[in-house]
């Protein structure tokens, strides 16, 4: 996570599993004045995400439109970045929310195989349905019932850049992978190094490897290792660490090597794209960086802040991988009915449309109009994701089990850091990736 998302539910949500639990106490925001005589007047529909800032802000804008439809009153719970241990805890003390946005495949998969989840209502899944692609309905399918609705998307291959960095140093947006690399070269020996990496943020890593993957070994391979259906130690993942290695191991490339890079977390790397004191060109990772460049740094996304595709590898095609969170119903809430209402509305194109005016948002749901979006730059993102349709591919860590694709200091993340300290043996982290997914996938 990503979602945000390695979305942008992991630039905010960095509270510890512990710190996740003990907020649960907790709600962080209620709704408008619910309207007197709607349907779901005098019920509360608590909703529990990892949303924080801004994004919490921007949400509960489509909470109050809920509110001012149905009389129902909702209260947003922060969750941290743990969603499985902090739903679990809810769920053993007997205070369950009603909705939990989750940002991770392999959470909805395991809440729904314990039993947790309500299938979506007729309506809901009619409405998702004519608006998503079919690859995003699957995502919220678990053993041939639909879960989960997709409500809020990522774009995760776009690579952002500083104009005036480009200008300096003469070069224009790459077409290919290896373009992108002399490209980095280039801008160093302007004086500037090519890459800002949170290599802090395991998440970030596994990012650039999706990217690198989906390109160079192709989407039927990409859904096999997503499933642990091929092994980690196959040539296509030793072929891509090295690829990905090209990129670790040049000092020219990496702002501050590898020791500077494992000590910065995704908001520093783009404070240092994007911050008053500049030391890299550019930083890879999805369209939110666009709206922390805005938000943290005032920069105008499309001006002084730009992104071009992430480039085809190897004679691939440009990969398009994405994230996103997914509303789900649990049975053990309190207003579980009315919490079904609200993905109802989550549905609709009318809500996705809030949140889209407000900023730092994108919906996989085709009927939202790209007029909605703030700036021409959310809505050629807007329109990418949607245009790609069945060729997206779900961030692969997060539809993997928690233990290997989403957990700090273990796992895919750590394993990865410890490649970005040291890119000599593809072979030999392709090995202990396999080793730590055989575990968590149990096969």
């Amino acid at each position: 996570m990503r979602p945000l998302s390695r979305t942008p539910r992991r630039i905010a949500a960095t509270a510890s599993a512990a710190l996740a639990v003990a907020l649960t106490a907790t709600a962080c925001g209620g709704s408008t004045t619910p309207a007197s005589g709607g349907e779901l007047s005098g019920k509360t529909v608590t909703v529990a995400g990892v949303w924080t800032g801004s994004e919490q802000k921007n949400f509960k804008k489509v909470l109050d439109a809920f509110t001012e439809k149905t009389g129902a009153k909702t209260v947003f719970v922060p969750s941290g970045d743990n969603v499985s241990t902090f739903v679990g805890s809810k769920i053993e003390g007997g205070n369950a929310p009603d909705v939990v946005m989750v940002p991770q495949v392999g959470v909805l998969q395991q809440f729904a195989k314990e039993g947790w989840l309500q299938p979506l209502s007729d309506t809901a899944e009619k409405t998702a349905t004519d608006g998503v692609a079919p690859v995003w309905k699957e995502y919220g399918t678990v053993d041939g019932e639909y879960f989960g609705l997709y409500f809020k998307a990522a774009h995760k291959s776009t690579v952002w850049y500083s104009p005036d960095a480009f200008a300096q140093a003469g070069v224009s947006e790459p077409g290919t992978y290896e373009e992108l690399l002399e490209t980095g070269r280039t801008l160093a020996d302007s004086g500037r190094p090519a890459f800002a990496v949170a290599g802090e943020d395991g998440w970030t890593l596994t990012d650039w490897f999706e990217n690198i993957y989906l390109s160079q070994a192709g989407p039927e391979k990409y859904d096999l290792l997503a499933k642990h259906e091929l092994k980690w130690t196959d040539a296509s993942v030793v072929t891509a660490l090295t690829t990905l290695g090209e990129v670790f191991k040049d000092k020219q490339l990496v702002a501050g090597g590898a020791q500077g890079a494992l000590q910065t977390d995704f908001p520093g790397s783009v404070e240092q794209v994007f911050g008053p004191e500049p030391k890299a060109g550019m930083v890879y990772e999805g369209d939110f960086v666009g709206g922390v460049a805005k938000d943290e740094f005032g920069r105008k996304p499309g001006e002084d802040a730009k992104f071009f595709p992430f480039p085809a590898v190897g004679g691939g095609k440009a990969p398009v991988v994405s994230g996103g969170d997914a509303a789900v119903v649990l049975k053990d809430g309190k207003n579980a009915e009315a919490g079904m209402k609200l993905l109802e509305f989550l549905a609709t194109p009318e809500a996705a449309e809030i949140w889209a005016g407000a900023g730092g948002f994108l919906s996989p749901n085709k009927n939202v109009s790209l007029d909605a979006y703030s700036d021409d730059t959310t809505r050629k993102t807007a329109e990418s994701l949607v245009a790609a349709g069945d060729a997206v591919r779900f961030d692969m860590s997060d539809q993997a089990p928690a233990a290997f694709g989403g957990t700090k200091g273990a796992g895919e993340w750590k394993i990865l850091q410890d490649f970005l300290r040291d890119p000599s043996d593809p072979a030999g982290t392709a090995a202990e990736l396999e080793a730590a997914a055989a575990k968590a996938y149990g096969n």
